[in-house]
């Protein structure tokens, strides 16, 4: 017995040794592949020596002495710091994810495949200009010398993530870059996700479903779904609820999550300074690290400082001495979905305009980790690509004997959108800015810009023309054999300037509820003032009053406040009687520190749920955010819209003030159990979280915890400082968009331009600067935006040196 214990504490102790020895690899591998911004490296491809210059806050300031090296030395600094973002988001373009992810990176790779992402950027190539065409080849040369860099010296393979996965880096192409603006342009708009579940809507309630996403819009009366397609035949309607979001081409950008944007900006007569202001937040998923970079360039136009997407050798949103801009995705619908027939007994071909013609297919692999590779057939018609995959609502919307097909703006083998950016980034005023957006192609859109003589909005883009006679006008699927559902001018791109409706101020606004409400509370805070200042854009950029309760509780609890006699403590009535007592003096202030906003949103949410479900059955799941316009038709009985707080399986016949009643006690209900009787205790943020999940591994059990940040956060769907609420049923408080960039540009004083990312600019879990902008975000405090080099060194953390290596 003695001997075996003997053993036992030796092999306990060899075990414990071993994890040690094994913990202690792991971290010294992964430091190595921490980089040094303090050193010299020798490097092919460079004509002069180069200096990145890292900030306190690690932003590179790259000077040199010719552009070409500027966008080399931005291609070191993106792979310094996010190598493993930039291969996954390249990895998403291409369709080859589930190389390294497994079978659950399939339905991604289907996708991508089928939208032929990266075949429309190697195609798009030749129609950069020559300058573009320049700046990709020196960013491509850029990355490439540090994953040879990595290699050559053992840098712990360029970054954590590569040694839990069989990654081979490749060396980047020009086309690279194009493929993640592609990937961009597929995840910014949310038309074919409305197009389907409008046409879900109709088919269960063809009368009065579409209501939900169209009340309040003043769209014309829409046909059918059903009556587009006589004699087709659709699965049955109880077969109709398929819960799931649209396939995920990569977690930093989802379809129907992409890219938003507020922006606003002011011209000189309407600021204390005397000079042009500009604001622009762009709101994306909420990852670790970010989806921006901060960068700036030293350019022979002069420098340039702002976002920058890794991957991509542009800064998206930003400014240089004489000129700033900020984006956001164009009003415009950009892509249709169009249901095509198959010719009976013969699956290869499909009704086209002259008659039954072939499908263009073609074969492709795809090869899985741990799973045997699959085959896929990509097929084509004049329509565009089949994709069946897109949304798992076209499966329900699809007739028998019918395949989906999707017409896009961004399937252009001519993109030459980055032309565009770059040379945006040149542009000494307004006027060079608003003709180098003329090559803007996808996504379509609205431009902010400023300059020392004012301000103006640029639409720029690729916007489709349909027939005055489509059936739908592009709001739902419709028959692609149809003359009436084409396009009738697809290679349209209109730049022009959009109107300026209040004297000295523009307003853009990301809004995907018809209701406009974020632009009507952007408009107000910016009318409430003659005169701006940074100080007041920064205000109003992180604004949190939500304009969407305020329209929505006097009306929903019009004959609730303050009714009946006061209830006994710890009956459901007293807790109501709280709960309206809190509401009745609130200003609508969704601050995370506050109970009236959960009160709110879980009240809403309830409202809405019991308004649509027992009309639309488990298609109710998929209403995952709030739609104002709708519950304020309902409740003011506009066109009879008060038929939807009738429970129809019900015998009594209930009023909106029953149903307003219920969902508020139900409301009250869930939330005692989660936080106890005691309403004023509650918080906002105790259920409004964000997590930046890491895209790669963020999902593994035991890395989650390390590498994915937790933040409560203030905001709403409908406030300006967005805290979207797309959580989904099991998580439906949480806040899965936001603004991952914010900029403010002061023409006054350029160098008191302020911005912030979500995160941090390093992708390392084990950088300080991992993680060390993200609680300034969550708080609403920036870092300086300057483009004095002095100022840069001044408190630089390191200078790193780039020799051409003939010297």
């Amino acid at each position: 017995m003695l001997t075996l214990f003997r053993w036992l504490l030796r092999l306990t102790i060899a075990l414990i040794v071993l994890l040690l020895l094994g913990a202690i690899l792991i971290w010294y591998f992964s430091v190595r592949s921490l980089p040094d911004y303090d050193a010299t490296y020798r490097m092919n491809g460079l004509t002069a020596p180069v200096e990145i210059v890292r900030s306190t806050e690690n932003v590179p300031h790259i000077f040199g002495q010719s552009d070409a090296d500027m966008f080399f030395a931005l291609g070191v600094a993106h792979a310094q710091d996010r190598l493993f973002q930039m291969t996954l988001l390249r990895r998403a373009a291409q369709g080859r994810l589930s190389e390294i992810q497994g079978v659950g990176a399939f339905a991604a790779d289907d996708l991508a495949r089928r939208l032929e992402l990266y075949r429309h950027a190697r195609q798009s190539l030749e129609a950069q200009n020559k300058d573009t065409r320049a700046a990709l080849r020196a960013y491509a040369a850029g990355v490439n010398e540090w994953i040879a860099e990595v290699n050559e010296n053992a840098l712990g393979r360029g970054a954590p993530e590569f040694f839990l996965f069989p990654d081979q880096i490749s060396y980047w192409q020009p086309a690279d870059s194009l493929a993640i603006l592609k990937l961009l342009a597929a995840t910014s708009s949310d038309a074919v996700a409305q197009e389907v579940l409008r046409a879900r809507l109709s088919l269960v309630s063809p009368q009065y479903g579409p209501d939900i996403l169209d009340a309040g819009t003043g769209m014309t009366p829409r046909p059918v779904y059903a009556s587009l397609f006589p004699g087709a035949r659709f699965v049955t309607p109880e077969k109709l609820a398929r819960p799931g979001g649209p396939a995920q081409l990569t977690s930093f950008l989802r379809p129907g999550q992409g890219l938003g944007a507020n922006s606003i900006a002011a011209a000189p007569s309407r600021t204390a300074a005397g000079g042009a202001l500009l604001a622009n937040d762009i709101l994306a998923p909420m990852t670790a690290p970010s989806l921006f970079y901060l960068a700036r360039l030293q350019l022979s136009s002069g420098g340039v400082i702002g976002a920058t997407i890794p991957g991509i050798p542009a800064v998206l949103s930003g400014r240089n001495p004489h000129l700033a801009w900020g984006i956001a995705p164009a009003p415009v619908d950009d892509a249709d979905i169009a249901i095509e027939e198959v010719q009976p007994g013969n699956p290869d071909r499909y009704r086209g305009r002259n008659g039954w013609t072939d499908f263009q297919s073609r074969n492709e692999v795809i090869r899985i980790l741990d799973a045997p590779p699959r085959a896929i057939t990509l097929r084509k018609t004049e329509n565009g690509p089949a994709v069946p995959g897109l949304d798992p609502g076209l499966r329900d919307v699809t007739p028998m004997g019918h395949v989906p097909v999707l017409k896009w703006t961004g399937l252009s083998d001519s993109d030459s959108t980055l032309s565009a950016l770059i040379r945006l980034m040149r542009a000494p005023d307004t006027d060079s800015a608003k003709a180098a957006l003329g090559d803007v192609v996808a996504p379509a859109m609205i431009v902010t810009l400023a300059d020392s003589d004012g301000i103006r909005q640029i639409q720029a883009g690729m916007v489709p023309r349909r027939a005055s006679d489509h059936p739908t006008a592009g709001r739902m699927p419709a028959p692609g054999w149809l003359n009436s559902t084409r396009w009738a001018d697809p290679e349209s791109i209109e730049t022009g300037d959009l109107p300026d409706e209040t004297a000295g101020i523009l307003i853009s606004s990301e809004e995907r509820s018809p209701a406009l409400l974020r632009r009507g509370r952007l408009t107000r805070l910016i009318q409430d003032r003659e005169v701006h200042s940074r100080d007041s854009f920064i205000a109003t950029q992180l604004d949190v009053i939500s304009p969407a309760a305020r329209a929505l509780l006097p009306l929903v609890g019009a004959n609730l406040w303050f009714s009946g006699e006061p209830a006994a403590p710890g009956t459901v009535e007293r807790q109501r009687q709280e709960a309206l007592a809190l509401l009745a003096e609130w200003d609508g202030e969704m601050s995370e520190h506050l109970p009236e906003p959960l009160i709110y949103v879980a009240w809403m949410q309830r409202l809405q749920d019991r308004l649509i479900r027992d009309d639309l059955g488990p298609i109710a799941d998929d209403i995952t955010i709030l739609h104002p316009s709708f519950i304020d038709a309902v409740f003011r009985n506009r066109d009879g819209a008060a038929r939807w707080c009738d429970i129809v399986q019900s015998a009594p016949k209930e009023d909106c003030t029953t149903i307003a009643r219920q969902s508020l006690d139900l409301a009250i209900l869930d939330l005692t159990e989660k936080f106890g009787p005691n309403v004023t205790s509650w918080r906002w943020g105790d259920l409004h979280q964000v997590v930046h999940t890491h895209p790669g591994i963020g999902s593994l059990s035991g890395l989650g915890w390390i590498v994915n940040l937790t933040q409560s956060v203030s905001g709403g769907d409908f406030t300006v400082a967005q805290g979207g609420l797309m959580g989904g049923k099991s998580t439906p408080y949480r806040a899965v968009t936001g603004a991952g960039y914010r900029g403010v540009y002061d023409l006054a004083d350029p160098d008191s331009s302020v911005f912030i990312t979500s995160t941090g600019q390093s992708g390392h879990p084990l950088s300080r600067h991992y993680d060390d902008l993200a609680e300034l975000w969550r708080r609403g405090e920036y870092i300086g935006m300057s483009l004095d080099p002095e100022l840069a060194r001044a408190a630089a953390l390191g200078v790193t040196r780039l020799l051409p290596r003939s010297e």
